[in-house]
């Protein structure tokens, strides 16, 4: 009997905690963390998917203009420093690198292209992200936790309609237009380096711009902003909204924990979107 006893805990044993078990170890580690992954990329999902349904419902304008005016008009400084100094960049490093090759009048064309193209979309989401998006987490992580969201469901009040559509619907508007302002003022800072501060012929810079940027480079550009507008909206409401449901932390420090996470999160996706997006438009 004794035997017998010994030999069924030698075969748990080998079972729960084995050589069998510890190899098999950093494969549940890795399935468990891809599962994990499909499940919040199916509710961020049917987040965006919610918040979409309500943005036409009645009595959406005013709360529509109030966000386009925190998300869009408040960061229209940040935005136009950043691209000055952008803009300026580019034309100097153009410049010198054009000049070389006896090619320094399509310094206008390598500004405007790469500014409309790439760093104008990009530049504009990490910029709003990093001054509306954390806000924004955690304005909707403080109403979660001081149950100020389920006080709405206690009056019948949806709270994705109340409190997430409005930044939806403030996010798609405002990140195309300061996406323009971020090109034109980066083409006049590439204007100020290029031809007032270096000497480059200021007819030559703005005819090479007229040459070779198209519309469609354009619309590519607003595509790729509208685009961002989404993913930076769903990521910052979705991490607030369930800033309550963090398993490593729980009250004021779970959402200092979600607007870090949605910051992160929400840069690294505008550069993957961004790749993407990209590979699909060319």
């Amino acid at each position: 009997m004794a035997f017998i006893i010994n030999s069924q805990n030698g075969s748990e044993n080998e079972i729960n905690g084995g050589p069998g078990a510890l190899a098999m170890r950093p494969f549940a580690f890795v399935g468990r963390t891809i599962i994990d992954w499909v499940n919040r990329m199916g509710a961020a999902a049917i987040f965006l998917f919610m918040a979409l349904l309500q943005i036409f419902r009645r009595k959406q304008l005013y709360k529509t203009v109030q966000q386009i005016y925190y998300i869009g008009a408040r960061s229209i400084t940040i935005i136009m420093l950043v691209s000055l100094f952008t803009g300026m960049v580019l034309g100097l490093q153009a410049y010198h690198a054009l000049l070389k090759f006896g090619a320094s009048g399509a310094v206008g064309s390598l500004v405007s292209l790469s500014l409309i193209m790439e760093l104008g979309p990009v530049l504009t989401a990490i910029m709003i992200t990093a001054r509306a998006g954390s806000a924004i987490t955690a304005e909707i992580g403080i109403q979660r936790i001081s149950e100020q969201i389920d006080a709405l469901h206690t009056m019948r009040i949806n709270p994705i309609r109340y409190l997430i559509s409005p930044k939806m619907t403030a996010a798609i508007i405002s990140f195309p237009l300061l996406t323009a302002v971020f090109d034109l003022v980066g083409i006049i800072g590439g204007y100020v380096s290029a031809v007032v501060l270096l000497g480059l012929n200021g007819g030559v810079y703005v005819h090479s711009i007229q040459t070779y940027v198209v519309m469609s480079d354009i619309t590519n550009g607003f595509i790729k902003s509208i685009v961002f507008a989404l993913i930076v909206a769903t990521v910052c409401c979705y991490q607030g909204y369930f800033a309550h449901m963090r398993k490593d932390s729980h009250g004021a420090q779970a959402v200092g924990l979600a607007t870090t996470s949605a910051v992160v999160l929400s840069c690294v996706l505008i550069l993957v979107s961004d790749y993407v997006v990209t590979s699909l438009l060319v």
